[in-house]
């Protein structure tokens, strides 16, 4: 049984989510490494590696699934 994906611009796609979350992602890294260059125990950049990581991922799924869209709000003329 073949299903067609029915093509809904609204639900976002991987693309879409990798763009929007890239700079987000690039900020964090570049945080870990004006850390490490400040001389900073290495410890301290894999200790905010995980969380800049995590929210990164969420903000993926979020994007991806479609969650952040403008749910709700009308186009009132």
């Amino acid at each position: 049984m073949d299903v067609p994906i029915p093509d809904d611009p609204t639900s976002g796609n991987r693309k879409h989510a990798a763009l929007a979350i890239l700079p987000f992602l690039l900020l964090g890294l570049a945080d870990v490494v004006l850390l490490l260059f400040w001389g900073l125990n290495p410890l301290w950049g894999f200790v905010i590696l995980p969380p800049i990581l995590f929210i990164s991922v969420l903000g993926w799924i979020a994007f991806k699934s479609g969650f952040v869209r403008h749910e709700g709000v009308t186009d009132v003329e």
